[in-house]
């Protein structure tokens, strides 16, 4: 295909829920650790400020509580002068015509005692996260956590509700649950890391329990149409598997038709080798057949793939990490089929402008 039809198909517009997108090149969740003490700060609000012309920016994972808070850096939305931090940034967004979700994050198993006051974080079960955790005083392996109890369970599906109100307050346009890389609620439905009894564990059908009722909580925080949600079938860090992930995945995209959310978002690699498809059939084209909403798709796609992803409906449209961290304007960029910026990676946590707000847009170049 030429690059004229791929920008045809690119650029057209779309709607999701309640959200008008202008394209189809979404930027994803990027932790970028530079938050002050948690609380979001005027260089995020340049860096996305930067990043407006996105169809729609997924924030960074941002923790709905204490307990679900472990990656040193990140942002909250609990509290607030976290929401009032966030409300700058949304307002700088809007300003520059952009579009934003926020990511609801609860870390489960892979944050560490250092974060919880020296209580072991939580989990469905008893077992350690292969790995390790990302310290205030550097990488530490991870623990055994303690598995929720029903209440607890309860009590976590409330600070998702809680932390949804939040970010409409905070000016989001509306928020993405985050179910994916090994945290809270992909520690849920993975046979790996959920080996509970109870009514929350065993079946897939009881796997799937913790979802089903963390996105009504936050559907009925605010609505289904400015709700989306990222799941990642065959990421495999943290030591996460199952042993069925395209029944699981299918009956998971079964289950969330009923919500008519704004989108579906799958972060799976296109091909082997990468974090998100570790050498593992792709779950992608399973998930698609059975979901009837807009779906993103998610994992080291080019201008062209992206494109043909569009073109075969395998996703409506797709999302971009490592290429909007060293592009700021790449939407333009891939429009006008311009040179990209390569990514420092040794600056992707690193506190700083430098790597973050520093790469050269087309008209600064």
């Amino acid at each position: 295909m030429t690059a004229t039809h791929d920008n045809e198909t690119l650029f057209q517009p779309l709607r999701i829920g309640a959200i008008e997108l202008p394209h189809r090149i979404v930027m994803a969740p990027l932790t970028r650790a530079r938050s002050t003490d948690r609380v979001p700060n005027a260089l995020m609000e340049e860096y996305y400020s930067q990043r407006s012309s996105a169809a729609l920016i997924i924030s960074e994972a941002t923790a709905i509580s204490e307990q679900g808070y472990g990656w040193h850096g990140a942002p909250g939305i609990y509290t607030a002068e976290q929401v009032e931090g966030w409300k700058r940034i949304t307002d700088a967004v809007h300003t520059s015509g952009g579009r934003m979700f926020l990511q609801l994050w609860h870390m489960g198993r892979v944050s560490h005692p250092d974060y919880q006051g020296g209580q072991l974080p939580v989990g469905p079960s008893s077992i350690a996260a292969t790995g390790e955790a990302h310290t205030p005083t550097g990488k530490k392996p991870y623990v055994v956590p303690q598995a929720l109890s029903p209440s607890a369970i309860a009590s976590v599906i409330d600070d998702y509700a809680k932390a949804t109100g939040r970010a409409r307050e905070a000016g989001f346009d509306g928020v993405e649950i985050h179910g994916a890389n090994g945290y809270l609620i992909d520690q849920f439905l993975r046979d790996s890391s959920n080996q509970r009894t109870d009514e929350y564990g065993g079946s897939i059908e009881n796997r799937l329990r913790f979802l089903r009722e963390v996105v009504t909580a936050v559907t009925n925080a605010w609505s289904a149409d400015r709700t989306g949600i990222r799941l990642s079938p065959t990421m495999s860090g943290n030591g996460m598997a199952d042993s069925d992930p395209i029944e699981l995945y299918s009956r998971a995209a079964q289950m969330l038709n009923r919500f008519q959310l704004a989108y579906l978002h799958i972060a799976e690699a296109i091909r082997p080798g990468r974090l998100y498809n570790a050498d593992a059939p792709r779950v992608t084209p399973y998930i698609r057949a059975e979901f009837e909403g807009v779906l993103f798709a998610n994992g080291g796609y080019e201008k062209a793939t992206a494109a043909n992803a569009i073109r075969t409906r395998e996703a409506d449209a797709v999302v971009f990490g490592q290429k909007f961290i060293a592009n700021p304007d790449l939407p333009e960029r891939l429009r006008a089929d311009a040179p990209l910026n390569e990514p420092e990676v040794a600056t992707y946590y690193a506190p700083g402008a430098h790597g973050y707000t520093d790469y050269p847009s087309l008209v600064r170049s």
